[in-house]
């Protein structure tokens, strides 16, 4: 499927799911483990926090393949239990299924983290600081290109991420082959407002 059609069933939110491999989101924290910006990691081992509370809320996962970005964040020392999960899709792996813009509860995480589909990542950006505690960490899967766009430049002016991975290798999302999109890992802490990011290529 070239990227055009990719890009365009991921935009449509409804049928085809696209896989995120593990690779990108592991080159992720490790980035995040070498920031002085992230307070994420224990000293001693490099894991993850274990008692740190995570939400996915775009999770995936299917039959035939495991949550992205939970696999990893357990594969970093992260308890299962500490990891919330909602899709809309009724054969994803998530522990809740439903719209995540429709979702309210008074349960706060340390990291909403997740690959948001292109068409409402913004929303699924704003959605998200409505979760994460104050001093927690919002961190979207973007392509490089959504820093464009005439209409998203009142979100930039208020959104700036603290930190912006981009990844120097193509992602591939389907059967091996790369297409011709770069993408970037978005990092927001809440309550951290500037007017500039750092940027860094992973």
């Amino acid at each position: 499927m070239s990227s055009t059609n990719r890009s365009n069933a991921r935009d449509s939110h409804i049928s085809d799911y696209y896989v995120t491999p593990s690779k990108p989101i592991l080159d992720l924290f490790e980035a995040l483990k070498e920031s002085e910006c992230c307070d994420l990691f224990t000293a001693n081992d490099g894991k993850l926090h274990w008692w740190h509370k995570y939400l996915d809320p775009c999770a995936g996962g299917d039959e035939n393949n495991e949550m992205s970005y939970p696999k990893v964040i357990q594969s970093l020392g992260v308890h299962k239990e500490y990891i919330k999960t909602i899709d809309f899709r009724e054969n994803s792996k998530a522990e809740i299924k439903a719209d995540f813009l429709q979702c309210s509860w008074s349960e706060k995480y340390k990291v909403v983290i997740t690959n948001p589909p292109f068409n409402i990542a913004e929303d699924i950006i704003k959605k998200s600081f409505e979760f994460v505690e104050d001093g927690g960490y919002v961190i979207m899967l973007l392509r490089l290109n959504f820093f464009g766009s005439k209409k998203r430049k009142e979100f930039w002016q208020n959104n700036m991420p603290i930190l912006t991975f981009v990844h120097r290798e193509r992602i591939s999302f389907t059967n091996g082959q790369t297409d011709s999109i770069e993408y970037m890992h978005c990092v927001w802490k809440k309550g951290v407002t500037q007017n500039f990011t750092k940027l860094s290529i992973i």
